[in-house]
């Protein structure tokens, strides 16, 4: 046998984000967090991300009582949330008491775990994070926003990670958010960060480019701890590999997965359903986009890209603005592509 890989859910968060723009109201997501709270997940992914800035813009809703009533519908799982740093959940810098009151607060009404990122990979950008969630006694997942370029290399990474290490991180996530690491990239990275870091690896991938679920499967070969995933009827496109073949394929080669695929398949049913209440914002093409290797739009900016553009009548517009992203993309030196 081999090892157990762990998984994190993340449909009700950035599979939602990824599909749907965010839109999903929290009545439609607590049915399904009560059942996925006893499958055997690692930890749910709820908040955090865009859910925040939606819910008070579009939603009309208070997102601390979301993170309320989710605590309160899953007191078996750890929640987890994905946090931009020194950006919080919002779109620019905020004053380190501001960083550091958001953490603690979201600590006390019920996050588990904060992942945390820069956009930049500034680690400096996610000290003070980092810092205040380990004061309070939560799990931290270290980021390392992927994404190709002539600088971006194996090295570079695992430099990062070193860093991260020292600030006090307990994981190193892999954010893979626009689905462009390849098997082969995913295999050698977490290979170098359990010799040469020595913490529990954990990989997010979009499956928009068609690559997440041979890139799940070599990092479960080089030894990754915890992988991201949907349930199948939120999944796929610009979202995440299905738990439920993620799950077959990891246990027919050996390793060793503890959820309950019973209650995820009754999860799947009512999420189907749901969906389609929110067919007005399930606009991301029935198909996977390689032009993502190129453009590198991550999935949960692609939904809402559309959707704006379709909102401002030009929607005409979109492989026009893709081939401009990867053109300025260059001009400024390669930055990752991931809010803000």
């Amino acid at each position: 046998m081999n090892k157990k890989v762990h998984f994190t859910d993340v449909t009700l968060r950035d599979g939602q984000q990824s599909l749907l723009a965010t839109r999903v109201r929290t009545e439609d997501l607590l049915p399904a967090a009560k059942k996925l709270d006893k499958a055997g997940f690692w930890s749910l992914e709820v908040w955090g991300g865009a859910t925040f800035d939606v819910c008070l813009r579009y939603l009309k809703e208070d997102p601390w009582e979301r993170l309320r009533k989710f605590k309160e519908a899953t007191p078996n799982t750890k929640l987890e949330m994905l946090l931009r740093g020194q950006n919080v959940v919002g779109y620019r810098h905020y004053a380190d008491d501001v960083v550091e009151a958001f953490v603690e607060k979201s600590a006390e009404n019920g996050i588990d775990v904060f992942r945390i990122f820069d956009a930049l990979n500034d680690v400096r950008n996610m000290e003070t994070a980092i810092k205040t969630a380990k004061k309070v006694g939560k799990i931290v997942k270290g980021v390392l926003s992927y994404t190709i370029s002539p600088v971006h290399t194996i090295e570079y990474f695992v430099n990062i990670a070193k860093q991260l290490k020292d600030l006090g991180v307990d994981i190193i996530s892999i954010k893979d958010q626009a689905g462009i690491l390849s098997p082969k990239i995913a295999y050698d990275l977490t290979v170098a960060l359990k010799e040469e870091v020595k913490l529990p690896v954990h990989l997010h991938a979009q499956t928009t480019a068609a690559m997440a679920e041979m890139t799940y499967l070599k990092a479960a070969e080089a030894g990754v701890d915890i992988i991201d995933t949907d349930v199948s009827t939120w999944s796929w496109l610009t979202a995440h590999p299905a738990v439920e073949t993620i799950t077959y394929v990891l246990k027919e080669f050996g390793y060793e997965v503890d959820l309950d695929l019973d209650i995820i398949q009754e999860v799947a049913e009512y999420l189907k359903e749901v969906r389609k209440k929110y067919k007005k914002y399930d606009t991301a093409d029935k198909w996977p986009d390689s032009q993502v290797l190129i453009h590198q739009i991550p999935g949960g900016m692609m939904s809402n890209f559309i959707n704006q553009l379709r909102e401002n009548d030009a929607l005409d517009k979109l492989d026009e603005v893709k081939k401009e992203v990867a053109r300025v993309r260059e001009d400024l030196g390669y930055p990752p592509l991931v809010t803000p």
